[in-house]
């Protein structure tokens, strides 16, 4: 089984740490629904049968477009591809871009749970990081969706933001979970070059955290989150217990998903052997090739095993329950411990293995800290294997 991943490129406005392929919605957007399903058809035509566990809507913000147009969308791929009856099925929204009417529009068309992009409670952190939408705005949303009838609602939030102290990131999580949102995802704010935050940090014009202000955020919010009933399952995300995001859990453990819109990546199997590809960034680009009829792919790789190895170790390790060895090894044919022994043996000298259960191999919270240079050693062995001749 599969999960589907549906990019919409489109948002009101462009926050100013975002680097992600989006643009203000403009008059393309029409064309660009057409597009989706054109890309739907022959998807389905290209994987037949594959079952559907999961799907979800992400952007730029998906709630630009009508709630018709997603709808639109949803059905399409329910009518190209057997979708599970309790499949999940989720949309991103911006506060500022939906109401009670089109969230009930949403919620009865079989979207059964929405993230909603808040990042701060403090209307003055909101600003300066160019959200359009105010904490008010929020909990009118919040209400909205939960009268519509959503019951599994995920909220995001951040830290490290200019101007944000830990109180400010402590008080915006005890403000979010006591609304009983079953999904919490905290985000370290990362700054990407060419963005206008990244711009004006580099002129003086903002001033970040530093490095140790955040890692203490991040570390006092998990112990908060946690002591509120929100158990970390992956790095930066919280759940009630059973409301896992089951899409997201879909790249942690490196299993098969198809992507549809512009900039979209997907990981398939074909042909037996494991393939990468990704759409074109470009709406234009990716307009013209489905209006032509072609699939819009712009990179098409073959993964080898080595690879799959290791980004099966890179996402697994993002996960507290860490990588289950007994499926590692029906994969692959080996133990992914014994494979790379050298890497494991050099991170265990620092306490960064969790031992409590022998069938997985997890990192500890300190581990979890460290989770770069840890796999900067399990790439090295990769990188050997990749390389050692014939």
């Amino acid at each position: 089984m599969i999960g589907v991943y549906v990019h919409i490129p489109y948002c009101l406005k462009k926050c100013r740490y975002c680097d992600f392929v989006s643009v203000p919605i403009d008059e393309t957007a029409g064309r660009y629904r057409s597009a989706v399903l054109r890309e739907i058809d022959l998807s389905a035509q290209k994987y037949p049968g594959e079952r559907v566990k999961s799907v979800f809507f992400g952007g730029g913000t998906p709630t630009a477009l009508q709630p018709d147009d997603l709808c639109a969308i949803l059905n399409a791929i329910r009518k190209a591809f057997p979708v599970e009856p309790d499949a999940e099925i989720s949309t991103e929204c911006n506060p500022k871009t939906v109401g009670y009417e089109g969230l009930k529009r949403l919620f009865d068309a079989g979207f059964n749970r929405l993230s909603i992009g808040l990042q701060a409670t403090q209307n003055q952190l909101l600003k300066r990081i160019g959200r359009v939408h105010t904490f008010e705005e929020f909990l009118s949303t919040y209400r909205a969706a939960r009268d519509a009838g959503f019951t599994n609602i995920n909220v995001d939030l951040m830290h490290g933001l200019p101007g944000q102290t830990q109180d400010d990131y402590l008080d915006a999580i005890r403000t979010v979970a006591a609304l009983e949102p079953t999904h919490i995802s905290a985000y370290s704010l990362i700054l990407e070059e060419g963005t206008p935050l990244y711009d004006d940090v580099l002129a003086g014009h903002e001033t970040l955290p530093d490095p140790d202000a955040v890692a203490d955020m991040e570390d006092a919010g998990m112990d908060l989150l946690n002591a509120l009933g929100y158990h970390r399952y992956e790095v930066s995300n919280f759940a009630k217990p059973g409301f896992e995001c089951r899409h997201n859990l879909i790249y942690w453990h490196n299993e098969p998903y198809l992507g549809l819109g512009a900039a979209a990546h997907s990981s398939m199997v074909e042909d037996g052997l494991w393939v990468r590809f990704s759409n074109e960034n470009s709406i234009p680009a990716y307009l013209k090739k489905l209006e032509k009829g072609r699939l819009p792919r712009a990179e098409r790789i073959i993964i080898n095993t080595f690879e799959q190895m290791f980004e099966s170790v890179m996402l697994g390790l993002r996960l507290t329950s860490g990588i289950d060895r007994a499926a590692f090894s029906a994969r692959f044919g080996c133990d992914v411990i014994e494979t790379y022994q050298e890497a494991f043996d050099k991170n265990d000298r620092f306490g960064f293995w969790d031992h409590s259960d022998p069938a997985y191999l997890r990192l500890t919270r300190l581990g979890m800290d460290h989770l770069d240079s840890v796999l900067r050693d399990f790439r090295e062995r990769r990188l050997i294997d990749f390389f050692r001749p014939e």
